[in-house]
């Protein structure tokens, strides 16, 4: 989204620039993967820190002449990688590999483009499916949060990218796009992130034995203010390799996955405000629950229970304190007091039979600062809490991070 903002002002034909995060997060909670069904036992926990590097992204563009252009995207996750662990909560928390570092490394656009008008666009490749407010405006000059925001990177990809065919453009105060993409892997969805990591693979390709659409249609009609919806359909099921395996019970199983979302944001009079709703139906979810528990050990899948529905929202708003001051506004210096808060539940039974994770539903309060020394970078404090049933325990935690996000060739 970030370069085709910048090729519609910037008509220079090579652009190279970037956006990256480093942060510092003290979290006030356990760490243990028992800590909710044992919260008990973790309720005076010890305090614990970590450093890390969210994301780190090379953006090259170029325009060839006659319509046709090209964007990508390189990301460098968390610093990486050298290979990489994770712990899931309620699991056994065994570390199962060597490591000298973790993350990932992920090129996460590569398209071509032919441009008829500023109506018409066809882009052809990597593309970031443009559903919800995170995957549309991932930057980190476009959240106050020293983190992106945490339900929709909970419950959806995200950043959200696929490989496909997208149809965009303007019409006036209007904004479209249409994409064809492969279907999400049912296998890998889960009770704590619901699809989140259904986009994976673990392949050198992407299986794509399903396909799915995603729209989205953004209205400017306002003076600073955007409202957008934006959706997606699908079926995930049996989205893998050795796909045609014979079974009486899975007869019929789809596992379309539906998912509406409506965002916006607003700019003026010396605030920001952005908030987002974002519902997910998934269907099948008991038989997608009973098969992906059924898988061997060594699979590369996810083994656990997932959610036959899952929803998140939120909403921000800041006000730029500098803009009291003449002098630090005439300097274009920000400072923005800015307060968030948001809910998210990754997991809905399947049916009644189902165990429940109440865990997994969660409300989260945030509050902080943004100072923009100029408008390309930005250092974020900000201590939040979450919110579980009362019979966890919440989370406390303090966050700073400096980011950037421009264009070094223009």
């Amino acid at each position: 989204m970030y370069a085709e903002q910048a090729s519609a002002t910037k008509p220079s034909r090579l652009q190279l620039g970037g956006y990256g995060e480093a942060v510092m997060t003290r979290n006030f909670y356990s760490d243990n993967v028992f800590r909710y069904s044992h919260a008990d036992k973790y309720k005076d926990a010890h305090s614990h820190g970590q450093f890390d590097l969210p994301h780190v992204v090379i953006m090259l563009n170029y325009n060839f002449g006659k319509g046709w252009s090209m964007g990508s995207e390189i990301e460098f996750e968390h610093g990486g990688t050298e290979s990489a662990v994770e712990m899931e909560a309620e699991e056994v928390g065994e570390f199962e590999k060597e490591i000298e570092r973790g993350g990932e490394v992920a090129l996460e656009q590569f398209w071509i483009q032919k441009s008829f008008n500023r109506a018409v666009n066809l882009r052809m490749g990597h593309i970031v499916v443009p559903v919800g407010l995170t995957n549309s405006q991932h930057l980190p000059t476009q959240f106050f949060t020293v983190y992106r925001p945490e339900g929709e990177n909970t419950i959806m990809p995200c950043t959200w990218h696929e490989t496909g065919i997208s149809l965009w453009g303007v019409a006036g105060k209007w904004r479209y796009e249409a994409m064809l993409l492969p279907g999400l892997n049912s296998a890998m969805f889960s009770k704590d992130l619901w699809i989140k990591n259904g986009s994976a693979s673990a392949f050198e390709f992407k299986v794509a034995n399903n396909y799915a659409i995603a729209a989205r249609i953004d209205n400017y009609s306002i003076p600073g203010l955007r409202i957008g919806v934006s959706g997606y359909y699908g079926h995930s099921f049996n989205n893998t390799l050795q796909s045609d395996f014979n079974s009486t019970k899975y007869k019929g199983v789809k596992g379309a996955v539906a998912i509406g979302a409506i965002d916006f944001n607003y700019a003026g009079h010396n605030w920001i405000a952005r908030g987002n709703f974002d519902y997910g139906h998934l269907g099948d979810a008991d038989k997608i629950s009973d098969f992906n528990r059924g898988q061997s050990s060594t699979t590369p899948y996810s083994r656990t229970l997932v959610g036959r529905q899952a929803l998140c929202g939120g909403v921000e708003a800041g006000y730029d304190l500098f803009s009291c001051f003449k002098k630090l506004h005439e300097k274009e210096h920000k400072l923005y007091l800015f307060g968030r808060y948001e809910y998210h539940d990754a997991y809905e039974p399947p049916t009644k039979q189902y165990q429940d994770y109440a865990w997994t539903e969660r409300h989260r309060i945030a509050v902080g600062l943004n100072y923009f020394p100029i408008k390309e970078i930005v250092i974020k404090a900000e201590y939040s809490e979450r919110f579980l049933k009362s019979q966890f325990n919440n989370e406390p935690s303090f966050s700073i991070g400096v980011a950037y996000a421009g264009y070094f060739i223009k």
